[in-house]
């Protein structure tokens, strides 16, 4: 059994962050699956929410993610979202205002899009607060 993970967290247009961990915690459909070496062979649909990645150093990286895949096997750990990024990324306040204009045009029209406009930005904001432990 290898005593870490190669990660790769990928965005449909870009690679966001590689490289050797100790632990990832996800969000799946089923909810929070956490990743160690050794972890069996895994295939899930992931949900809009945060990537929390614990490197074979000790830091600690923290990526916002939408809906995508999360599949493990032999100790390699791909994530694979339409968008995703790292917390250090991620401008707060762009975030707040883009849920703010999401959740009004959801009360005006109520369209599928918006819903989901809103899902990436709490995404990217709870990213952001559990970076800096809020």
């Amino acid at each position: 059994m290898a005593e870490v993970l190669q990660v790769e967290l990928v965005a449909a247009d870009r690679l966001v962050w590689s490289g050797e961990a100790t632990m990832l915690i996800a969000r799946t459909t089923e909810g929070d699956v956490g990743i160690l070496p050794g972890h069996a062979p895994l295939l899930s649909l992931m949900v809009d929410g945060v990537i929390d990645v614990t490197t074979s150093n000790g830091e600690t990286w923290v990526a916002a993610v939408d809906a995508g895949f999360l599949s493990v096997a032999a100790d390699r750990v791909s994530v694979l979202a339409e968008h995703a990024e790292m917390a250090h990324d991620i401008d707060l306040e762009k975030a707040k205002a883009d849920l703010e204009r999401a959740h009004k045009a959801g009360e005006n029209d109520g369209v599928h899009r918006e819903a989901l406009a809103a899902a990436w930005a709490e995404a990217r904001i709870r990213a952001v607060e559990k970076a800096h432990g809020r």
